[in-house]
């Protein structure tokens, strides 16, 4: 049974940082390439970051670019996501999800990429 479970959310004031975890169990990590997603209030998800199995050529939606870092750790099967310099608009519920291919394909935003998915943590940032 595959189980994905996020961790590290809560308040920060703006400016400040935080860094999500995620960890997967139940299938290959190595295998797959991960993402992170986010629904803000009254929003659709949107797609945030994407890592391939690899590590390497990542992918960032443009309004956290600069500001966020995915990485991720086989050796503890964990994902993460650093977060610098947080704005209010980044408040959001935030997804970790692992794809259902080994890179991040172009259409990597859309939800429809991501097979496995954990259940969220709330990211508040105030102003």
């Amino acid at each position: 049974q595959v189980q994905v479970v996020e961790s590290g959310g809560g308040l920060v004031q703006a400016g400040g940082s935080l860094r999500l975890s995620c960890t997967a169990s139940g299938l290959t990590f190595d295998d797959y390439a991960m993402g992170w997603f986010r629904r803000a209030p009254g929003k659709e998800r949107e797609g945030v970051s994407c890592i391939p199995r690899s590590g390497s050529n990542t992918h960032y939606t443009d309004s956290v670019k600069g500001r966020f870092t995915i990485s991720r750790d086989s050796a503890e099967n964990t994902l993460y996501l650093q977060m610098n310099n947080l704005k209010p608009e980044d408040t959001a519920i935030y997804y970790c999800a692992a794809s259902s291919y080994a890179d991040c394909t172009p259409s990597w935003r859309s939800a429809r990429s991501f097979r496995y998915w954990g259940l969220g943590t709330q990211v508040t940032v105030s102003s």
